[in-house]
């Protein structure tokens, strides 16, 4: 199969502190390494591809999709239900936000999902099932890796930690959703351990519970740090530094935090969320502070214990490589591109038949053979076609019907060809030269689209 082009689309990495941004660069550098003979990666790109790939629901992503005539890709990041907890609108501005993703979400070819259990849910949205593909999120090993002890000591003194502190991570933007005021609390009850918190208020006033959020970062317990938003590469050293990744969100799709901190071989306690039960196997989880409290200081006690936990999270880095992660990519996209470009058909031999065709003057495609009964291909019915001239324009069509014609006869031949002609516009050159082959086939086509056009 051809080298597919890959445009991804995404104003994420304007937004500091939060997964969708760390999700995006990861998946680009993943396919740049391991895919890089298969697909041809460009960012924000203008000029023509074969798949859009968008990542944010910014109003400009959603106008370019709304007119995309290439095959469209959406990155199904959250739900109406996944952002309570996370922003605070009225009712109106919440519902109309709402109803405006949900509309970019219909309007691309297919969405993909980080956790299968949302599937189910984007169906009861009215999108096709068919529609919808679960690939998990992945980091890198070269970005996320186990330090030496050296270097976890001075990330614990660059944050004024003591070198034993028993130090309890939680990762994230600081809203309701993620969690952070169970963290605290958890922590008021636990004032031996070190509690920090990296992540800030990546969306400022709006963020939900934003006012008691903030009087708690401003004057937080004496065993709890807020860091503020971190760059995301410091944040290995952040990992590196800490005993356990302490995550007791409400709601997620599939945080990078996690997979960031599995890498780092850091053991994880979770809340227990189904969610988390079809991707993540092996962890530690509670139901509510008292077990967290319970779970913590087993860790803290029991070196068994905590070499299982951390165990637990070797198990996950393993199962989410490069190479698991990286081939669903490369199959899903070649799969896409199948189904919505049946066919691929060079006109290098026609360009000005090619022009006719792109101005929808003709509106069906003629090939001749001596010896191929079939000169275009196993062209059926609906299909869909992506057409190449030689000077790199692109066309798009659907096919409605396929002729077929042996010359036992060279008159009846001729005629064939010529009761086509209301929708060949062949000139007098190219009826000799089709007349003469032994088989030929028609395709007539309609819903043609130039794709050279949004360059």
């Amino acid at each position: 199969m051809k080298k597919l082009k890959i445009n991804m689309l995404s104003k994420g990495q304007d937004v500091k502190g939060q997964g969708v941004g760390s999700a995006f660069y990861e998946l680009i550098d993943l396919l740049n390494e391991y895919a890089s003979d298969e697909l041809e990666i460009s960012v924000n790109d203008s000029s023509d591809s074969d798949i859009d790939h968008y990542h944010t629901i910014d109003p400009g992503n959603y106008l370019r999709l709304k007119v995309d005539n290439t095959i469209t890709v959406m990155y199904c990041h959250f739900l109406p239900e996944t952002l309570e907890g996370s922003i605070s609108l009225p009712k109106p501005a919440f519902d109309i936000f709402s109803m405006y993703f949900l509309d970019f979400y219909k309007s691309a070819d297919y969405l993909v999902v980080v956790n299968p259990i949302f599937i189910d849910q984007l169906v009861k949205y009215d999108i096709p099932r068919h529609k919808i593909v679960y690939i998990p999120n992945y980091v890198s090993n070269k970005e996320f890796y186990v330090q030496d002890n050296e270097t976890q000591v001075e990330t614990r003194k660059k944050y004024g930690i003591k070198d034993d502190a028993f130090v309890v991570l939680g990762v994230g933007q600081v809203q309701t959703r993620k969690g952070v005021l169970d963290f605290v609390e958890v922590a008021k009850s636990s004032p031996d351990y070190t509690f920090v918190w990296a992540g800030g208020f990546s969306f400022g006033a709006i963020t939900d519970g934003y006012q008691e959020l903030k009087a708690i970062v401003e004057n937080p317990p004496a065993n709890v740090i807020f860091t503020d938003i971190v760059p995301r590469e410091e944040m290995n050293s952040i990992f590196n530094m800490a005993n356990v990744l302490f995550m007791p969100s409400y709601n997620e799709l599939f945080p990078m935090a996690i997979l960031e901190a599995v890498n780092t071989e850091t053991p994880l306690l979770l809340r227990n969320l189904e969610l988390y039960e079809d991707i993540l196997f092996e962890y530690i989880s509670g139901d509510n502070n008292e077990d967290f409290i319970y779970f913590l200081d087993k860790l803290h006690n029991s070196k068994e214990f905590y070499q299982e936990a951390s165990d637990y999270s070797k198990k996950i880095a393993t199962y989410y490589s490069k190479e698991h992660v990286g081939q669903q990519w490369i199959d899903f996209y070649q799969r896409i591109y199948k189904e919505q470009m049946n066919h691929e058909i060079s006109m290098f031999w026609e360009g000005k038949y090619f022009e006719k065709i792109r101005s929808k003057k003709a509106t069906a495609l003629v090939e001749g053979s001596q010896s191929n009964p079939q000169p275009l291909g196993e062209i059926v019915f609906n299909d869909h076609l992506l057409i190449t001239a030689s000077n790199g324009r692109k066309l798009k069509a659907t096919v409605n019907k396929v002729h077929f014609h042996e010359n036992t006869d060279d008159e009846k031949h001729l005629d064939f060809l010529l009761s086509y002609q209301d929708v060949l516009r062949l000139d007098a050159s190219q009826i000799k030269k089709y007349s003469n082959k032994n088989y030929l086939q028609i395709v007539e086509i309609s819903e043609i689209e130039d794709l050279s056009d949004n360059n």
